[in-house]
């Protein structure tokens, strides 16, 4: 004897199946704790990048599983289907998903018996209430509450729920009123398949302005030690050329070679030198010596305490800015 079947499960996972098969992207969501309004209002915000489908978890391992025929490896996602799940699928890369799916995620107040994701602190001060029977609820959730100069405070800071511990009904009631939201609710990507391979939740969480920053960072010290130790390649070219025609410049201006470029810097340090030779024998100075000295800059004085001139600014040096298609490439481009 075969159990009856009804014929609405088999055309819900001949779709399912027939929607994986087809999909880029194959991923395992968790929508416990979801109320269906706001389930609603994600799936539609999630229109034309994202589909979900809702199922009971054995059709959703039966979909999967037949999907596998077609499409080796996507069986794996089996073992993440569990508790209340449904199967999303997309054309996004897997970390996109899930960036998607995580800009659903909103707080909601709790309305008893959740389980505190953190600890619950509230701070000693005055709160938005009036006196009044209100007194009375915070001190049945367990907050030091007391009347002060006609205002309803908190006596002093207090962890309502612990980390892991269930908020009761009486300590939602007040959290509410507190407009504290100790909730976080939405759609929580388990894991999804591509090409082959299953990602989990832990590599998916990745930041991605980190990630990007690391190899800009990565790319600019590449980029710096090829300059220093005199590698060419086509990024570093450029810097190493500037920093090979200003040595150039110092080394003939110290040996005294004159040319087109030369000249002024060479003119400007005999003149440097003669109004400092000038300035140890004033007296032997005609006017003409006397007014050149006397109309050169002078070096700023010795900081002094309570003077109030401003300090010279010093010249800030600017770095070499990597732009993110060079980050991109910069580490293989510079040693590729």
């Amino acid at each position: 004897m075969t159990a009856h079947v009804a014929s609405w499960k088999k055309e819900a996972v001949t779709n399912l199946t027939k929607r994986i098969s087809k999909s880029k992207v194959v991923g395992v969501i968790d929508v416990n704790g979801v109320p269906a309004p706001a389930f609603q209002t994600m799936r539609t915000s999630l229109r034309g990048k994202a589909e979900i489908v809702m199922l009971k978890n054995t059709l959703l391992k039966i979909a999967l599983k037949d999907a596998a025929k077609d499409r080796k490896g996507v069986e794996k996602l089996v073992e993440n289907v569990d508790g209340q799940c449904a199967i999303v699928t997309s054309n996004l890369n897997p970390f996109k998903l899930f960036r998607q799916l995580d800009a659903t995620k909103t707080k909601m107040p709790a309305r008893g018996g959740e389980v505190s994701p953190d600890d619950i602190e509230i701070k000693a001060g005055e709160t938005p209430f009036k006196p009044g029977p209100i007194v009375g609820e915070l001190q049945k959730a367990g907050l030091p509450a007391a009347i002060e100069h006609g205002k309803v405070v908190i006596k002093k800071d207090k962890v309502l729920v612990k980390k892991g511990d269930k908020i009761t009904r009486e300590v939602a009631l007040v959290l509410s009123k507190l407009e504290i939201f100790p909730l976080t609710v939405g759609l929580d990507l388990h894991a999804a398949f591509e090409d082959g391979m299953v990602y989990g939740r832990d590599v998916l969480a990745v930041d991605d302005v980190e990630i990007l920053n690391r190899v800009k960072r990565a790319a600019s010290g590449a980029l710096n030690l090829s300059v220093y130790i005199a590698y060419p390649t086509k990024l570093s070219m450029r810097p190493m050329l500037a920093k090979a025609h200003m040595n150039a410049l110092n080394l003939a201006v110290n040996a005294n070679i004159a040319n087109k470029e030369t000249v002024k810097m060479m003119l400007a340090k005999a003149n440097a030198q003669m109004l400092s030779l000038a300035s140890k024998v004033p007296a032997a100075l005609d006017d003409e010596l006397k007014g050149a000295l006397s109309n050169a800059p002078k070096p700023p004085p010795p900081g002094e305490g309570g003077s109030g001139k401003p300090e010279a600014k010093k010249e800030e040096k600017k770095e070499e800015k990597v732009s993110e298609e060079e980050a991109a490439a910069g580490l293989s481009a510079l040693f590729g």
